[in-house]
């Protein structure tokens, strides 16, 4: 097994998939651990720029995803936010649509 294998195996296991949104309205998607210290660290980290009325708010952005009418940008290996306000789990199926990302 490689070493990029072995690394991608432990972060599946120490990490699960997050919403998380700041006190700059800032909503971010990415991998970590879940907390509630007002400075997180994900990685595989991506910027929800705009959501539309159809994803039934930020909590519908962690329930069912972003729609093809969101914008979502690409991913940064990894992004520490300062200033959290929440940390949401993410659905399978939000999951998907976050990896997906949607720019519309």
């Amino acid at each position: 097994m490689s070493a990029v294998t072995v690394t991608k195996i432990i972060k599946m296991k120490t990490s699960i998939p997050l919403v998380i949104t700041t006190i700059h309205k800032g909503v971010f998607f990415g991998y970590g651990k879940p907390t509630s210290n007002k400075t997180i660290r994900i990685t595989d980290a991506r910027m929800c720029v705009y959501w539309s009325a159809d994803v039934k708010g930020v909590v519908g952005l962690a329930a069912n995803g972003p729609t093809s009418s969101c914008k979502i940008g690409p991913a940064a290996p990894a992004l520490t936010l300062q200033d959290v306000t929440s940390v949401m789990e993410v659905s399978k199926k939000a999951e998907e649509a976050w990896i997906a990302q949607p720019w519309n």
